[in-house]
């Protein structure tokens, strides 16, 4: 009976063993970081944003007087995603955080339609910035909530999206403030994170 009961313990003592090798092994292959830059117009939704894919309380919210940096962990990656003020002071300062960028999120904000033009612009010259060269590009069309929000077919058909041909993009319906489509678009980041590394 004492000999069954050594031979189980060692049988348990074994599953242990080659359990916890399972899960140092799984520790020692920390997941792939990726650097996400968040742009866009002051009052687009980005520190909204951020909060939401951190699970953070979104009830208040301040202008950005130069960036939030937070990690997020989703589908084997951890993404450190930059979000850098839109106020056209800090504007030109964009260029400073270009470099090592995995994946472009540009925020928009779809209920604004005045400053169409000017996000059109902004997006445009990000584009053509040679350290962002190739990199994918995932425009939020944001505050979806809104009855006035513009849907995201009409924002990618006025800011000409179907010309973009040095890269991959998507344009994703959302809501920084309800989540919705948050997660859709984070997910295409991933798969185009994938789809790079191949």
């Amino acid at each position: 009976m004492s000999r069954l009961g050594i031979t189980h313990n060692g049988l348990c003592f074994d599953i242990l063993q080659g359990l916890l090798s399972i899960l140092r092994k799984l520790k020692s292959t920390p997941d792939q970081e990726v650097r996400i830059l968040l742009l866009g117009l002051d009052n687009g939704g980005k520190t909204t944003l951020l909060k939401q894919l951190a699970s953070e309380d979104i009830s208040h919210i301040t202008p950005t007087q130069g960036f939030n940096i937070k990690s997020v962990q989703s589908q084997g990656f951890k993404l450190n995603v930059w979000d850098i003020g839109g106020q056209r002071k800090i504007r030109p300062y964009w260029r400073n955080y270009f470099e090592n960028t995995d994946v472009l999120i540009y925020v928009i904000d779809s209920a604004d339609r005045k400053r169409f033009e000017e996000t059109g612009q902004e997006l445009a010259e990000l584009l053509d910035e040679e350290k962002l060269s190739g990199v994918p590009v995932l425009i939020f069309a944001n505050k979806q909530d809104l009855l006035t929000a513009a849907p995201a077919s009409e924002i990618a058909e006025g800011l000409n999206l179907h010309t973009i041909r040095d890269r991959v993009w998507q344009i994703q319906s959302c809501s920084a403030l309800t989540g919705e489509g948050v997660q859709d678009g984070m997910n295409w980041v991933c798969k185009s994170v994938n789809a790079k590394k191949k």
